[in-house]
């Protein structure tokens, strides 16, 4: 059985640890498990990934906490719903509107991050697919770098599903290997081999 907890994922010879620390948090408002300590750590976001996957009904909270007053369980909520999502994608297809309209509201940076690994999982109608690109054009003029980065990834990951974004993408993608920070630079030299074994 694998387990996720304390920011690292286990494999307990012993499978009544992890179902303990599920247990023990089945009646506790997921808000609650997240918040405390600062924006350096994660917290318990990995306990609450490992929750979510096994009681998908609390998906529906988890997703509830990205509005929450508190931006640690915003940030934190924002991580584990992108960690179950990319296990469990079906998850978002509930909260589709809920989340393009988080996409064009939030300016909170982790959030940003996040949602911007989310939204391309969605399956998108082509005006949704559009604002959505439009948002993460504006993600390339962010003063973050991650933020940046996270927009040019999320562009690379619709084009797969837009023929049309393609040529737009593979412009910026090559214009970030050239220009971008450090990190876009790498990020967009991992999409532009990606791209071009996928042409072949």
């Amino acid at each position: 059985m694998r387990c996720i907890a304390d920011g690292a994922t286990r494999r307990h010879g012993d499978a009544a640890i992890c179902g303990a620390t599920l247990i023990g948090m089945q009646r506790v408002p997921l808000a609650s498990v997240l918040a405390g300590g600062d924006r350096r750590s994660l917290g318990r976001a990995h306990e609450v990934t490992a929750l979510v996957l096994e009681q998908p009904k609390r998906f529906r909270e988890l997703i509830a906490c990205l509005w929450s007053g508190d931006p640690i369980v915003r940030m934190r909520a924002a991580d584990a719903a992108e960690k179950a999502s990319a296990q469990n994608p079906a998850l978002l297809k509930p909260f589709k509107a809920e989340l393009l309209g988080l996409l064009i509201e939030t300016e909170q940076q982790e959030v940003q991050w996040h949602l911007a690994q989310m939204i391309p999982r969605l399956a998108l109608i082509a005006v949704e697919r559009q604002r959505a690109v439009q948002i993460f054009r504006s993600f390339l003029k962010a003063r973050g770098s991650l933020v940046r980065t996270s927009g040019l990834q999320a562009l690379a990951d619709l084009s797969r599903h837009d023929a049309g974004l393609r040529s737009e993408v593979m412009e910026r993608l090559e214009d970030a290997a050239r220009t971008g920070t450090a990190a876009m630079r790498a990020r967009a030299r991992i999409l532009l081999q990606e791209f071009r074994r996928g042409s072949r």
